[in-house]
């Protein structure tokens, strides 16, 4: 099936929930999207980092004060 959209005509809103439907239906059949190769290689190396000292995990509240900070 092929799907052509009016991306010049849609506004960022509508592209957004488009997008947001498209990931609700993705996410009912979530075994089904293979995972790629490396994002296995790249949890095991933050885990290691994170065994070793070299990490330490953030709760969601501060990652979202450091991401905003950076960005501002």
């Amino acid at each position: 099936m092929n799907v052509t959209l009016p991306l010049e005509q849609m506004t960022t809103a509508d592209k957004l929930r488009t997008m947001e439907a498209l990931w609700v239906d993705l996410s009912r059949h979530a075994e089904e999207i293979p995972s790629p190769s490396w994002h296995e290689e790249i949890l095991k190396a933050r885990e290691e980092k994170r065994k070793s000292g070299q990490e330490q995990p953030l709760d969601w509240e501060a990652a979202k004060r450091e991401l905003r900070a950076r960005l501002t």
